[in-house]
């Protein structure tokens, strides 16, 4: 298998110690490695991938934590930058009922933000199977055009480009802005995952269906199309044919990292799959379901512990979940 790449924000989740209330009232935090870029490496590796995280940390304590857990999970660091200039990004988040979150961010500017153009070397990516990204690192600082020339440069090395918006509105001056820079990175994918919760304000419909005709009919380059509902299941469609899958029950503990957990696991099989941007879209119905099926699964099993990548599960484990009844599904 070839390496997946992720750029983006790698910082520290404060996830609280007790649930069912919001930031201000919870009375202590612990520390976890997040961010969704990383969280996304961290599932792929644990799975059986090799992966590498390009971003900039502060030279802080944080910053020793993040980049010790990658080491300790074996995602890549070669491409980890250090800086003085701004302390590592964290973020508070506080569960409420039924695994909510509430964010607060502290990252005005933080470390990541100041990655810049000029450091980013094509070269990197001559290994690469697929560029993962996501919509928190848009904004108008250096860490933008970063993204910009690292996606110029897989894309000149024929390597998958993959988005999740993971939308973030609190780290926006507005939605309109938010918007724009997810619109403005769309024509250049070939792998979108949205979750329910973002679909009608990225493609304008509540309908899955008449979204992804949208989505297809908008952007050229689009070859894949994954929806997640969370309990409600998930969906996968490309240009000639889709697929449906149904969610596992369980009680979620913690759902922070759940969504990269299933695009991570997802970019797993693609990746054991060795496909390219010139073949994705002939995947079959049947592949598309059992993948969809995994990953459901994954993301499934990593909502039973507190954190991200220390809450994802192996492959052996995933394989080893209890199968459910119909009657234990929710669709």
């Amino acid at each position: 298998m070839k390496r997946l790449y992720a750029i983006g924000e790698a910082l520290i989740d404060f996830t609280p110690v007790e649930t069912g209330k919001g930031i201000s009232e919870v009375k202590g935090f612990e520390p976890h490695v997040g961010g969704a870029p990383a969280n996304v490496l961290g599932a792929y590796k644990i799975l059986g991938g090799e992966s590498s995280m390009i971003t900039k940390l502060g030279e802080d304590p944080f910053g020793d934590k993040i980049e010790n857990l990658f080491k300790e999970y074996g995602i890549g660091t070669e491409h980890v930058l250090r800086t003085e200039e701004a302390n590592t990004s964290l973020a508070f988040v506080a569960l409420k009922e039924e695994g909510n979150r509430e964010f607060s961010f502290y990252r005005k500017p933080g470390a990541d933000m100041l990655l810049s153009e000029d450091e980013i070397d094509g070269d990197w990516f001559n290994d690469a199977f697929a560029l993962h990204f996501c919509s928190v690192s848009l904004g108008n600082y250096p860490m933008r055009e970063a993204h910009v020339k690292a996606i110029k440069a897989a894309k000149e090395r024929n390597v998958l480009i993959s988005f999740d918006p993971n939308l973030r509105f609190n780290l926006w001056e507005s939605e309109d802005a938010l918007k724009k820079a997810v619109l403005n990175f769309l024509p250049c994918v070939d792998i979108l995952k949205i979750s329910d919760e973002e679909l009608e304000f990225i493609t304008g419909e509540t309908d899955v269906e008449k979204a992804a005709k949208i989505l297809f009919s908008d952007y050229a380059n689009l070859k894949l199309f994954i929806f997640t509902a969370g309990k409600d299941g998930q969906r996968a469609f490309t240009r000639n044919t889709s697929a449906i899958d149904k969610a596992i029950k369980v009680d979620a503990v913690d759902t922070t990292g759940a969504g990269d957990a299933f695009i991570g696991s997802f970019l797993y099989q693609l990746g054991e799959k060795e496909l390219t941007p010139d073949n994705i879209s002939d995947l079959r119905k049947e592949e598309l379901k059992e993948m969809l099926n995994f990953s459901g699964r994954y993301a499934g099993m990593s909502v039973l512990k507190a954190g991200g990548i220390q809450s994802y599960p192996t492959k052996e484990e995933v394989e080893n979940f209890s199968t459910y009844d119909e009657s234990s599904f929710n669709m």
